[in-house]
């Protein structure tokens, strides 16, 4: 368990770092909700890719990061994307990011938060 617990800590501070360095980079303000234009054009790239290569799918893909980035901090949504790789590695450390009740509910708060953006800016 103890072994988990540091590949854990060691992969969300390397996915910190980057996010700092991203930061620095990109100016970064005061603001957590400030995500650098790298994090929200990687976003709405990964949107079209699901929903289309229109400029009106591009539209509500910047809406939904844009959404996203008002509710969720942005050094939490890099820990969301770290887990995620993690997850997606073969072998037993992927499976120390399935079981972490942190992780679950970092994970829900997301989900929920698109399904807000996916309503707000995917209208039916």
């Amino acid at each position: 368990m103890k072994a988990a617990i540091i590949v854990l800590a060691t992969a969300l501070s390397i996915g910190g770092a980057n996010a700092q360095t991203a930061d620095s980079a990109a100016g970064a303000t005061t603001d957590p909700h400030d995500y650098p234009t790298s994090a929200r054009v990687d976003y709405v790239i990964g949107c079209m890719a699901t929903n289309g290569q229109t400029q009106e799918v591009m539209e509500r893909c910047s809406c939904s990061i844009d959404h996203i980035a008002r509710t969720i901090p942005y050094n939490s949504f890099v820990q969301l994307e770290t887990i995620r790789r993690m997850q997606d590695q073969p072998g037993e450390r992927a499976m120390l990011f399935r079981g972490v009740g942190w992780v679950k509910d970092l994970q829900e708060r997301f989900r929920l938060t698109q399904v807000e953006a996916d309503l707000e800016c995917f209208p039916q």
